[in-house]
């Protein structure tokens, strides 16, 4: 009887060591404290970023994520002057490299997250002849952003690496009035940034566009793809993210800065990102464009 209790007690001994790994990983990421971290996050990503954050507090209830939107290019510089901000999430490579060469970054945090890609589209039931970039000729008109925006830069660049326009020194102070006579006059509507032309496509003002993949989201209904055009054309167009140093932050806000920045290159905001048309495989794209194509435009 005595042998049969010690095996029983034994057994159960057993069983809780083997199950308490498993009730560990089924516990979840660990709840940090309370704490509130502010984001600069550049204008295309205001969506994205707001689903982003619902689906963080259902881990991190306690952390109040509140995201300040603007130009990448504006925001870095009210980086620069002071602001408080916990995290950076850049539209482009350029103003990170700016923030890291001054020591704004925290060390070891620096990611990138997606990347994005330039389409042609047409509104639904257009009608249009147009097919794609090669042929971008055939449309009665083109809503195409200025050149010193990164999609209008990317545009530029593919229309010459598809040899439809004969490039230059810098291919984003080609004029809309050149591409036109490229293109065999068509009418050209230059818009200030790139919600200006897919609002310019999707309300029947022009016949074609070039946008951002993620820039359709939401348009469904009202956008159709055309094409999306190849990264061997326009080069990548890398989102990095990074927690800033913010001297104003304590221990508690700090934390909560790094665990977003490592949630939003985890598998569950991928998810997310990939839902609204981003690009996740950002180790999987080709060279990066040229330094040049970044602007604070975006």
């Amino acid at each position: 009887m005595k042998n049969s209790k010690k095996w029983i007690a034994a057994a159960a001994l057993l069983s809780l060591t083997m199950s308490a790994p498993c009730a560990a990983a089924e516990a979840g990421p660990e709840r940090l404290p309370a704490a509130e971290v502010t984001v600069f996050a550049a204008k295309s990503l205001n969506s994205v970023l707001e689903d982003l954050i619902i689906k963080y507090n259902e881990t991190q209830p306690d952390i109040k994520v509140t995201g300040s939107y603007d130009s990448s290019g504006t925001l870095m510089t009210q980086i620069e002057e002071g602001a408080p901000c916990d995290v950076f999430f850049s539209a482009a490579q350029k103003q990170m490299n700016e923030l890291e060469e001054k020591g704004f970054l925290v060390e070891g945090t620096r990611h990138d997250v997606v990347n994005n890609q330039v389409c042609v589209v047409t509104y639904d039931g257009s009608g249009t002849e147009v097919t794609g970039l090669k042929d971008l000729g055939k449309a009665k008109s083109i809503a195409l952003a200025d050149g010193s925006v990164p999609v209008g830069k990317y545009t530029r660049e593919a229309l010459v690496a598809a040899g439809l326009l004969e490039g230059t020194e810098d291919n984003s102070a080609i004029t809309s009035a050149e591409i036109s006579e490229a293109l065999g006059g068509v009418e050209i509507n230059e818009c200030a940034n790139v919600g200006a032309v897919a609002a310019a496509v999707s309300e029947d003002s022009n016949e074609v566009g070039t946008v951002y993949y993620s820039d359709t989201y939401g348009y469904e209904d009202r956008l159709q793809i055309l094409e999306q055009i190849s990264y061997d054309l326009t080069g990548n167009v890398i989102y990095p993210a990074a927690q800033i140093v913010n001297a104003e932050a304590d221990e508690a806000e700090a934390a909560a800065a790094a665990d977003f920045v490592n949630f939003l290159i985890s598998d569950e905001a991928k998810a997310i990102f990939e839902s609204c048309h981003f690009d996740t495989n950002v180790g999987e794209t080709a060279e990066e464009a040229p330094e040049s194509a970044d602007s604070a435009a975006e």
